[in-house]
């Protein structure tokens, strides 16, 4: 049914934009197969209203022009309907360029390289890439995960989906209930902001801890979308970016390089450990979870609890 719309929606489009005078709904109806085919003219009138209002809103510009003895006839201008062509000065075709080839090592490979060639067309210059002296600078966003591309389409699309989650403190996976509402790369790392179902209540996942098939629902919707998703903002505060207080850690010497990156202060204890001063945000319990027997908690009292018992329930399964 889908299909058939469409297609009756394209023979409406290119009749209106062919005319070169208003045409009516009669010889509309007798121009266009679907429309020959309604079973009344009320049903006729129904569906041609219908699409009218649907090309309006897909940017057709559809004008009503009343003839003299007052029969009504509709016209797409061309010239009414035809884009003003495309100026681009050398920066602003170079960085539309780069956002193109960005993505050239992406699932969104075929769909950059058709914009890149429009970009050449719009004035990106085929022979001259003002990136070349920089190529051993190559822009990439990687995306390895095969999540990623079903998760795109049910962003685009606002179809809810159901993935098996696997928490950096849990043994298993979890079966979780999403709808989704936006992906984001941070830090090499893909995540996926939405509303969880199960938990009533907005969540971001990250997509390298989804296992198995992301499956669609058919269902809509039940939650509003927010205008804006923090998803960055969000991972920030859980890997202790957005932080307002420190904690104190022993690291085994050698070991956790992300966490002496981000500590404020190192000291030597001997004996193969060292002790940090870190970034104290949501979150970071789960984060130094994810180092073992590497890392011990000194203060505070509450993250060393936290820390414990995530341990705890990983050991348990």
């Amino acid at each position: 049914m889908a299909i058939a719309k469409a297609e009756r929606l394209m023979n409406l489009a290119l009749c209106l934009l062919g005319a070169r005078r208003p045409l009516s709904k009669r010889e509309l109806r007798e121009s266009i197969e679907a429309y020959l085919e309604a079973g009344s003219d009320d049903s006729f009138n129904r569906m041609f209203e219908r699409d009218k209002d649907d090309l309006r809103e897909l940017g057709l510009v559809i004008e009503t022009v009343e003839s003299l003895d007052g029969e009504i006839g509709y016209l797409a201008r061309r010239d009414s309907n035809r884009l003003p062509a495309i100026t681009l000065d050398a920066e602003e075709a170079a960085a539309l360029g780069l956002a193109a080839k960005v993505w050239q090592q992406a699932r969104l490979a075929g769909a950059a390289s058709g914009a890149l060639q429009k970009l050449r067309a719009a004035g990106l210059p085929e022979d001259v890439d003002p990136y070349e002296a920089h190529g051993a600078l190559e822009p990439r966003i990687p995306v390895h995960e095969a999540a990623f591309e079903p998760l795109m389409l049910a962003c685009r699309d606002r179809r809810p989906v159901v993935f098996d989650y696997r928490k950096a403190s849990a043994a298993r996976p979890e079966t979780r209930h999403v709808e989704p509402w936006a992906l984001e790369c941070w830090r090499g790392h893909w995540y996926l902001a939405g509303f969880d179902r199960d938990r009533g209540a907005e969540r971001v996942f990250r997509l390298s801890r989804i296992t198995g098939k992301v499956r669609s629902r058919g269902s809509g919707f039940t939650a509003p979308v927010p205008d804006v998703v923090t998803v960055r903002e969000t991972v920030a505060s859980w890997a202790g970016e957005i932080a307002d207080r420190s904690a104190r850690i022993r690291l085994r010497s050698g070991a956790g390089y992300p966490l002496r990156a981000k500590a404020s202060a190192i000291r030597e204890l001997g004996d193969g450990w060292d002790e940090l001063d870190i970034p104290y945000g949501h979150g970071l319990d789960a984060w130094l979870v994810e180092f073992g027997p590497d890392v011990v908690v000194v203060e505070p009292a509450e993250l060393r609890a936290d820390v414990v018992d995530r341990l705890r329930a990983v050991a348990k399964g």
